[in-house]
């Protein structure tokens, strides 16, 4: 669901947002409904963030194992964090 919001801005803001606008091939209210959600301010999670951290994740994990969990294939010394 969205709701309409109508806002005014300074002359010289509407031209340089419809010029950028024209260029990119999308709408002033794309461009500015789009820089809402980049706004951390906002505390909005994105699609674009939650595929990033998503693949962080699985990329940390895989790069940094929990070592509180054993894995018997590495003996004592995978729980300690020695090398074998």
């Amino acid at each position: 669901m969205s709701k309409s919001v109508t806002i005014r801005v300074p002359d010289d803001v509407y031209a340089e947002l419809k010029g950028r606008a024209d260029a990119e091939g999308t709408t002033v209210t794309e461009l500015i409904t789009s820089a809402a959600l980049r706004d951390t301010r906002l505390n909005l999670p994105t699609p674009h963030a939650d595929r990033f951290l998503a693949g962080a994740h699985e990329a940390f994990t895989e790069a940094f194992p929990d070592p509180s969990r054993s894995d018997p294939s590495h003996g004592d010394s995978y729980r300690s964090g020695r090398a074998a």
